[in-house]
């Protein structure tokens, strides 16, 4: 089931109508006009891009890992997937992706999880789940925590044993490696650029990314 489908973009940052770096730990939520592109930067290599969409006239009809999985019969992300909604609707498609691999399973991290897979004493630890939550709130009530599903790890490895089980490994990114996403329709990204400092894939450490729009 490995895809390592690297497709580099043409496109130039310069040429971006939207350049923004997301420092690590941080949250960050935007609406996408059809057409638009989405590129994520991983500035410093292996950091994982926590991510879901939403159809932005249509919220509760978010990002599905059950339809895109099943519709592209691959558990891995790259270059020609498509981000489809609980209804089947295609809400973007990828278009360029020089990291090759992007995992769909292993979800975002909580105060819960996080104590479960580590330790009693992370529970205060900030975490992706908070950081959705965080960013949602700024929309007054239009996306609420019942609007959280299981997201993409954009730039994360997350194999699958033979038995069914989940590894988390070390990362197939490297600095400057980058995911690029045509919006199929009005939709809203938002990204917990994740706190994980239990983690080894990113040494411990986590870093910036970088988002950037084009009008296609």
């Amino acid at each position: 089931m490995a895809v390592f489908n690297r497709v580099e973009s043409e496109r130039r940052a310069e040429t971006a109508i939207y350049d923004e770096v997301i420092g690590a730990g941080d949250g960050w939520m935007h609406e996408l006009k059809p057409g638009q592109v989405l590129r994520i930067v991983d500035l410093k290599g292996n950091q994982a891009a926590d991510t879901l969409f939403f159809d932005a006239d249509q919220p509760e009809d978010r990002y599905s890992a059950v339809r895109t999985i099943a519709e592209q019969t691959n558990i891995y992300l790259s270059t020609g997937s498509v981000l489809r909604a609980e209804s089947g609707k295609p809400l973007l498609t990828i278009v360029a992706d020089t990291c090759g691999r992007h995992d769909t399973l292993g979800g975002a991290c909580s105060a819960q999880s996080n104590t479960v897979r580590y330790a009693h004493e992370t529970l205060p630890m900030h975490n992706c789940r908070d950081t959705f939550m965080l960013q949602m709130a700024k929309y007054d009530g239009k996306y609420t925590k019942r609007d959280l599903a299981p997201n993409i790890n954009f730039f994360m490895n997350v194999p699958v044993t033979p038995e069914g089980g989940l590894t988390f490994e070390d990362g197939v990114s490297a600095p400057g490696r980058y995911v690029e996403m045509r919006s199929e329709c009005k939709t809203t990204a938002l990204i917990s650029n994740c706190p994980q400092l239990n983690n080894p894939c990113n040494a411990y450490n986590p870093t910036p990314i970088r988002v950037l729009i084009w009008e296609d």
